[in-house]
């Protein structure tokens, strides 16, 4: 069984994987705590099962962790039947609103702009490192815009997010949790204050939308429209970088899938999927039982909790031909990484546009891109991304 905290593993789970999935597509993981299904038709199965649900527990002691619990206990990502139902509809009558097709020119004028200050730096040192200039700074501007978040502000977002997500990942030390605690507390009250704002002096912004968004009668509570805003920010941003960083370094280590997309812009739409695809972003997504279900014949009795590893049904031979090939073609392409089923990501048209839009601009204005060291990985299993990707234009 693999190791989470094992570099080597870290560096190329993949076949791993496909080890555990030539044995079976559900195995028990004593280290993780929980079965975990490896196969894209048993992690499809517990995504889409209503008896396998997002049961949320409180981060205990939860008197420690108010503010992180609060955010999870409204989230749309944690809540299950009626209240999902409820919370999806609410909010996607607010995203209804023309939010991704707005914001298109824009996410594609900030990925053009954040592009050229990384080829001014790779002019003035050799080198640059495309997480720091284009693929951590992207999400977090475009995520920005969406909640018409001031530019003063817009600096805290970045250290917020990296902070809460750590409290997903396995082991966490005491004070990464205390961190995570802060940073949320800070959050909910900055979030708190632009909401109310907004009520006052409403834009054409996202938040202004989830504060009068009305069905009937029923709005979001205060909670609510916090705890949204916040899922927005972290999986949109911690999802999109990742996406960029693992994408981008996959396809400078196959150059000719570089070079196919430099030549063949008509390609973005699958290269995304593929990138999506190829080195998944988010490797692992918990489900519990909340009814007696069965998965690929692993039976779970109600609070049994179960694990998809998206990344092992992403290189699944009997969905992906040639799983372990890079093809920005690929089509059709039913990879898993915006989730299946009810929670599938509300944000995933937006997160689309914006790799869209990275690789667009990298793609026109640093058509010559390669590696310029070897990468350094993040050393997280959950959420799978890199610290480093230094880049040049250099032979």
């Amino acid at each position: 069984m693999f190791d989470p905290a094992d570099p080597a593993f870290l560096d190329d789970p993949y076949p791993a994987f496909a080890a555990l999935r030539e044995r079976g597509p559900v195995h028990p993981h004593e280290g993780l705590g929980l079965p975990v299904a490896v196969s894209h038709a048993a992690c499809a199965a517990i995504l889409r099962d209503r008896s396998a649900g997002r049961i949320w527990r409180d981060k205990e002691p939860a008197a420690a962790f108010p503010a992180f619990n609060m955010l999870h206990r409204n989230s749309l990502l944690e809540a299950e039947p009626p209240r999902h139902t409820r919370l999806r509809r609410l909010i996607s009558a607010a995203f209804g609103r023309g939010h991704t097709e707005r914001l298109k020119p824009r996410v594609q004028a900030i990925a053009d702009a954040m592009t050229g200050r990384l080829a001014d730096a790779i002019a003035a040192d050799g080198s640059a490192d495309l997480l720091v200039h284009l693929a951590a700074p992207m999400p977090v501007e475009v995520i920005a815009e969406l909640l018409g978040v001031p530019t003063a502000d817009r600096p805290r977002l970045q250290p917020w997010s990296n902070a809460i997500v750590k409290m997903y990942e396995y082991g966490l030390p005491p004070e990464g949790a205390a961190a995570a605690e802060a940073a949320s507390a800070e959050f909910v009250a900055y979030l708190t204050a632009l909401a109310e704002d907004r009520a006052r002096h409403p834009g054409d912004d996202l938040v202004s939308d989830l504060v009068s968004v009305r069905d009937g009668g029923d709005r979001l509570s205060a909670d609510e429209l916090v705890g949204t805003a916040v899922l927005l920010l972290m999986a949109g941003h911690e999802a999109t970088v990742n996406v960029i960083g693992n994408g981008v370094l996959a396809l400078l280590r196959h150059r000719d899938q570089w070079d196919r997309l430099v030549a063949s812009p008509a390609l973005l739409p699958t290269a995304v999927e593929e990138l999506i695809r190829y080195d998944a972003p988010l490797q692992l997504f918990e489900r519990t039982a909340t009814a007696p279900t069965t998965v690929a014949g692993h039976e779970l009795a109600p609070g049994d909790r179960i694990a998809a590893l998206l990344g092992a049904a992403a290189r699944d031979p009997a969905v992906f031909t040639d799983p372990d090939t890079l093809d920005i073609g690929r089509t059709p392409n039913p990879h898993l990484g915006f989730g299946a089923g009810i929670h599938y990501c509300v944000g995933a048209p937006l997160a689309r546009a914006e790799v869209a839009a990275a690789l667009a601009a990298l793609t026109t204005r640093l058509p010559d891109l390669r590696l310029a060291d070897e990468p350094a990985r993040r050393p997280e299993f959950v959420i799978r991304g890199l610290r480093e990707l230094r880049v040049t234009t250099s032979g």
